[in-house]
């Protein structure tokens, strides 16, 4: 039975994956069993009493202590098995080892930003290893959101103003997907992470090399770079057509109708205070929901969006 709910789910692939899918397999086969037996005794019941005369006269049952009995006790001995089952995973998921491997999680809309312990951070991407407990310390800077990560069965809400916690340790390498498990807004859909799994010496060399911004890397080519690791691809397109921001295609350079009905020059300085202060100067039409990315980007790649938004002005 385990191997038909393999086909059905994602990969386990955490130390906690297992226990939590023989929990749901109990459940499903359970209450499968339950549901099939319910079915069949109607059936043989309808059959047998079935109305066959008019003189068919349906005899008055007082009650069965047996059969009473039986019905309750089976079901609060099935309860207390869930409950019992669920509450160690439970134990299990809220208590992280006193090794974890802290990484803080900022969600908002519509990207994840991860802070290591050395400083270092991405955006949409982390980076974890193998074989290891990792926690994840996490707040929002908006709304309500939650972390969910399939392949490793693990599930937290991501509140504003508190901080949450949930842990898992990997193990095997490879790639998972991260999602947003609770409606934020016209681009929850869009607000993903991937999770690298690398091997202990794999992590270590990209902590020591990785999050080092490639100084040789010409603006524009990471400006485009940064467009998708920031999450700006989630608000704004590059053809033309609006999402939940303005597109960014032939921006640079116009005339842009604020909120408030002055007009501003889509200029450098513009583009840098969109970034930096972006509820200072909200386009006419748009709604006012872009976070600011101050301190989250480094000046270089500051620079490198600018010169990607300029290059978009000759295409």
């Amino acid at each position: 039975m385990n191997r038909i709910f393999e086909y059905l789910l994602p990969p386990q692939r955490s130390t906690v994956a297992s226990e939590v899918d023989s929990l749901f397999t109990f459940i499903n086969v359970t209450g499968f069993i339950l549901f099939m037996g319910i079915m069949i005794t109607i059936l043989i019941f309808v059959i047998k009493y079935r109305r066959k005369s008019e003189d068919d006269v349906t005899p008055v049952i007082t009650h069965n202590s047996i059969l009473e009995v039986t019905w309750t006790v089976i079901p609060i001995i099935l309860i207390l098995i869930v409950f019992s089952w669920g509450f160690r995973g439970f134990l299990t998921l809220s208590t992280p080892p006193s090794n974890a491997y802290e990484i803080n999680v900022t969600a908002a809309a519509w990207f994840w930003e991860f802070r290591y312990p050395d400083g270092g951070t991405t955006m949409n991407e982390v980076y974890v290893p193998v074989d290891r407990p990792v926690k994840f310390i996490m707040r929002s800077d908006d709304y309500l959101h939650s972390m969910y990560i399939p392949d490793f069965r693990v599930k937290m809400d991501v509140l504003p103003n508190r901080y949450t916690t949930a842990w898992f340790e990997a193990t095997d390498t490879g790639q998972s997907l991260l999602f947003c498990a609770e409606y934020c807004g016209t681009g929850h859909s869009d607000m993903l992470a991937t999770v690298h799994v690398l091997s202990g010496n794999d992590f270590e060399e990209w902590l020591e090399t990785g999050l080092e911004v490639d100084e040789d890397m010409p603006l524009a080519e990471l400006g485009e770079q940064t467009f998708t690791s920031a999450g700006c691809n989630a608000c704004h397109t590059l053809d033309g057509t609006d999402r939940i921001g303005p597109s960014l295609a032939g921006l640079f350079g116009t005339d842009r109708e604020l909120d408030d009905g002055s007009v501003v020059e889509a200029d450098e300085d513009y583009l840098r205070r969109s970034l930096l202060d972006p509820q200072a100067e909200v386009t006419a039409g748009y709604p006012a929901n872009m976070p600011s990315y101050a301190g989250r980007l480094n000046e270089r790649q500051i620079d490198g969006l600018i010169a990607f938004i300029k290059e978009l002005q000759d295409e």
